[in-house]
């Protein structure tokens, strides 16, 4: 068996594992995978020439700014809570506990604290996040005004809600305070666009942002002329996905589950699609991005990982496309990523980063133990790494280096 198909087995024997204890999920097989994946292929190859960040996001006519500074590596998102106050069937964390404001598990006790760090890293995009940031109005609004305050003026700032306790004067607090943009998630709202018009005339840029519900389709195409008509100028579709959280939930929808990384609906996907093209053939004044897993799994992390090391590292430091510190001396080649940790650590090698309101911890972690070249090996992997696209490697130690520069699969802890 070749490395990458041992790969492949590998998730499928994890996944199923993982969720033995729900043997009606439907799992893609030979007997429904053609139809299916050839109607995915059609769907892609229409917008072929719409697709950003290496093909992870289609979309239609625009995305938002915010978005945009995502795809790019350069946002900072910000947990106000833990706390939601909606139970949506998809949610794949349990929301139930207030927590302190976190980011990339750091925490930051103080407004003025979060600033410091999204200037530090050179942050060019900040959101704000939940659980619900309007069950903490005044905390949400804190952090906001600090980071509007203390930051660039041209950093793009947004908020996700489920729009249950928005009310007019909410958001014309917002706006004063330099939020450019609302994203409702109005799934949690029987998809009622009643809280969304709310913000029409008061915040610049207003986003739906909803996992693309399969048995909700029709109801939003449905919609789509109401959201424009209500000032929504970008609808953001993700992809559901199975987690040990929302199985007992999902494993009641007829729902086809692949095995990547993590377990995702493949009619989500097809649903997200469809979308697109509907508004692409109607040719519908509205933005439209599918983010689908693959984006939110591969461009995210290494995103963060890279605003790391490119702000903590020294400049003649090799850093991969996906953030990983490459080195190669002494004939063995080895990837390594950047951990921020709250306060100082005691682990070999780390270092502390004191800023005037808070310290951290830097690490760097082992991504892959390191490993001696022979024989030609070395020529080999340096043609890996100058090649792109590539193709899978089929030797064992090359596919293991391919996996770190172009699949990400994330620090190890």
């Amino acid at each position: 068996m070749s490395p990458f198909y041992h790969y492949l087995n590998g998730l499928v024997n994890d996944n199923k594992q993982l969720y033995s204890a729900y043997p009606a999920l439907k799992w893609i097989n030979p007997y429904n995978a053609f139809e299916l994946l050839e109607k995915r292929t059609q769907l892609l190859e229409a917008g072929s020439k719409d697709t950003l960040f290496k093909g992870t996001k289609p979309f239609y006519h625009h995305i938002s700014k915010g978005c945009q500074r995502c795809g790019e590596g350069l946002w900072s998102c910000l947990f106000i809570t833990g706390k939601c106050n909606a139970s949506c069937f998809y949610c794949p964390t349990d929301q139930s506990k207030d927590d302190q404001p976190t980011s990339q598990q750091l925490t930051f006790d103080t407004p003025e604290a979060y600033a410091e760090y999204v200037n530090h890293f050179k942050f060019q995009g900040v959101s704000f996040s939940g659980g619900e940031p309007l069950l903490y109005f005044d905390r949400t609004l804190a952090y906001l005004k600090a980071v509007r305050m203390h930051c660039s003026p041209d950093i793009h700032i947004w908020m996700y809600t489920n729009g249950i306790l928005a009310d007019r004067d909410k958001m014309e607090q917002l706006a004063a305070a330099g939020l450019n943009e609302i994203r409702f998630d109005i799934g949690a709202t029987a998809y009622r666009l009643d809280k969304v018009k709310l913000a029409q005339g008061i915040i610049d840029t207003i986003t739906i942002e909803i996992p693309a519900v399969p048995e909700e389709k029709e109801r939003l195409i449905n919609l789509l002329p109401e959201m424009i008509e209500a000032g929504v100028s970008n609808l953001n579709l993700h992809q559901l996905r199975l987690t040990p959280f929302n199985v007992a939930k999902l494993a009641t929808r007829d729902y086809t589950y692949l095995p990547a990384e993590r377990p995702i609906v493949l009619e989500s996907e097809l649903t997200a699609l469809e979308l697109i093209e509907y508004a692409r053939i109607h040719q519908l004044e509205i933005g439209i991005n599918y983010c689908s897993f693959f984006f939110k799994y591969r461009f995210q992390k290494a995103g963060y990982r890279k605003r790391l090391a490119e702000v903590l590292c020294q400049p003649e430091s090799r850093i991969t496309e996906k953030g990983y510190l490459r080195e190669i001396r002494n004939g063995e080649v080895c990837y390594k990523g950047l951990l921020l940790k709250d306060g100082k650590t005691t682990s070999p090698g780390s270092a502390l980063l004191s800023l005037k309101h808070k310290q951290y911890g830097v690490e760097a972690g082992i991504a892959k133990a390191p490993y001696k070249f022979l024989g030609g090996e070395a020529l080999a992997h340096q043609n890996l790494v100058d090649l792109e696209p590539v193709t899978i490697p089929e030797d064992g130690f090359l596919f293991e280096n391919w996996q770190y520069e172009y699949l990400e699969q994330g620090l190890r802890e």
